[in-house]
């Protein structure tokens, strides 16, 4: 069923349109993230959606009386009273008579006590928090701008379960790349203001989009060239001005208003790492060194930890635990209160702040770069700072603006600017991917890639991780322990529980007695089950097979009403289980067939 329709949306604030006319529609049970690069209008479209702005022209229609709730990207800086009163509050209003309910449920579902101080709470709990305060309005259409922002791992994989299991309709703008392969099931990407809807997952709309933009610029180019040749005729003279070419000069004037018209696809950001002079091969070495502010509850417990000239070290761990105090203690800025830190030879270090001092809210973006001259130097020659800036996407406007107008994408892309105006040889990068788009995100893993120095890198973003890191630092248990790999190896190399290693243990000791004395063969009935098993299996992968082949045909969406697409995505989510359940049979049954 259809819950949300926007329909020709425009907006703009000078020049081009932000958005250029569009339409997005929203079904029950659709997981819609929301793509493009910083700056296109997602914010804008959200808050429309949510009835927060109006556009210049077009409408939004809630179908059947459809509620929609959002979760800002911006946590605000100060919450006071109890989360159940945070919660209530705009509802009370509404619906006197329940508000104490339903708040209190909404909080349960975030698992927040409504008797806690809200202005006393985490990052990741204000942001449940507030989850808690869209959800107790019961919408059927759920926004949500930016909601891993901030969010430490654990955080993040509990807010994709939680969403997972909303049974509204979702729409969602995020860069975290394994947020949305977990959850999306479409995605719609802005672009130079139209928007373009892409059927299927993350990796479905990446394939599709390389595709496209490789069409427009084959068309690009066509145009061009006709274009080109337009203007050649034009030039020759008099020949061109006879009646029986008037068609052919009106052809060319409208050759050039489409020029004019033609909005070009943003660039991407191309920067690079200055590096520094060659380190010691022990770049850092720490020895029994424990650091703590409160003596009973230790920070730095401990470690030894050597970090060696061109490791890139991941640092992993909730919220709050001391991940930025870690660093410091590396750096040299602050001493631990045991143990030693031994700094290796002719260290320069890049930090990248994750509270952003670097930035002079009363500069210009221009002036923080460049301390007030107009000269970087880059690889020891001197640049314009105009120029350097336009490396990281910022126009010769915008490079004179203040930095207070900045979006959080520019800020970050104007603190990587700042930061490689300088050698290094060891970089720290304290969380570097919020609000960075997709582009500048995989060109910054891949500038950290060809680094030849030493990376030390905070971040939530477990696709950055694995893309980037040799190894990983993780707080567990109170202690930071070290791991070979990214986030996918630590998750896979970190040990298991105390109840599950109990677990175990009895689980290995118990085995050879368990077996001797239950040892069973197959039945005739699982003889006839297991011979039929790869029948079906094969039947269950073509349909598998062939319900991909019809969701990742745009077609589909357009020439089939929308119960006939949930009813294929539903099949598609039950033939996996059934595929699942199908091989674990499999396996059983073979291996008491072995019990000979």
């Amino acid at each position: 069923m259809t819950l949300l329709v926007a329909s020709q949306l425009v907006v703009s604030f000078g020049g081009h349109p932000l958005l250029d006319g569009v339409h997005l529609r929203l079904d029950e049970g659709e997981r819609v993230c929301l793509v493009g690069r910083n700056g296109c209008g997602k914010t804008t479209l959200l808050d429309i959606i949510a009835g927060r702005r109006q556009p210049d022209e077009g409408e939004v229609v809630r179908l059947g009386g459809a509620r929609v709730a959002l979760l800002p990207q911006q946590v605000p800086a100060h919450l006071s009273g109890t989360c159940l009163n945070v919660v209530c509050e705009g509802l009370s209003r509404e619906r006197p008579e329940d508000a104490l309910h339903l708040a209190e449920a909404a909080l349960s579902r975030v698992e927040i006590d409504g008797r806690m101080d809200a202005g006393a709470l985490s990052g990741g709990q204000k942001r449940r928090l507030l989850l808690a305060a869209a959800l107790v309005h019961q919408p059927d259409v759920l926004l949500l701008d930016e909601p891993s922002n901030h969010l430490d791992v654990a955080t993040i994989e509990w807010l994709e379960n939680f969403l997972l299991r909303f049974q509204g309709a979702l729409l969602f703008v995020s860069h975290d790349r394994a947020f949305i392969r977990r959850l999306a099931t479409r995605v719609v990407e802005i672009d130079r203001g139209r928007m373009t809807s892409w059927p299927g997952g993350y990796d479905q709309y990446l394939e599709g989009k390389a595709a496209a933009l490789e069409v427009e610029e084959r068309q690009s180019d066509k145009f061009d060239r006709l274009l080109a040749r337009e203007e050649a005729w034009i030039r020759k003279g008099i020949e061109a001005r006879r009646t029986r070419n008037e068609g052919r000069v009106r052809n060319l004037l409208r050759l050039r208003q489409q020029a004019a018209e033609r909005r070009q696809r943003t660039g991407t950001a191309d920067f690079h790492i200055q590096k520094g002079d060659r380190t010691s091969r022990r770049v850092v070495t720490m020895k029994g060194v424990s650091f703590h502010y409160v003596p009973q509850k230790p920070i730095v417990d401990h470690l030894d930890l050597t970090i060696y000239r061109g490791d890139r070290i991941g640092i992993i761990g909730p919220n709050g635990c001391g991940k930025t105090t870690l660093l410091k203690l590396m750096l040299g800025e602050i001493t631990p209160t045991a143990g030693d830190v031994e700094p290796g030879d002719h260290l320069q270090i890049a930090y990248l702040d994750q509270l952003r001092h670097a930035l002079d809210e009363e500069k210009t973006v221009a002036q923080n770069v460049a301390d007030g001259t107009d000269s970087v130097i880059i690889d020891g020659k001197p640049r314009h700072v105009n120029a350097y800036l336009q490396d990281f996407l910022f126009s010769t406007d915008r490079a004179n603006s203040p930095i207070r107008i900045l979006s959080g994408g520019e800020r970050n892309r104007l603190l990587l600017a700042r930061l490689f105006t300088t050698k290094a040889n060891v970089l720290v990068l304290d969380e570097p991917t919020n609000d960075l788009d997709t582009e500048t995100l995989e060109l910054l893993e891949d500038r950290i890639l060809s680094f030849s120095g030493t990376c030390l890198i905070v971040s939530h973003d477990r696709a950055f991780l694995n893309n980037t890191v040799t190894g990983t630092l993780v707080f567990e248990g109170g202690r930071w322990t070290e791991y070979a790999g990214g986030y996918d190896d630590w998750v896979a190399q970190r040990p298991a529980s105390p109840t599950d290693k109990t677990g175990d243990r009895n689980a290995e000791v118990e085995k050879p007695v368990r077996v001797r004395e239950n040892r069973r063969r197959l039945s005739y009935m699982e003889g006839r089950e297991l011979e039929a098993l790869p029948g079906r299996i094969d039947e269950l992968e073509k349909e598998q097979a062939a319900l991909h082949r019809q969701l990742n045909d745009p077609s589909f969406y357009v020439n089939h009403p929308a119960d006939d697409v949930r009813r294929a995505v539903a099949r598609q989510e039950e033939i996996e289980q059934l595929l699942m359940t199908a091989l674990e049979r499999w396996e059983e049954l073979e291996q008491l067939r072995d019990n000979r």
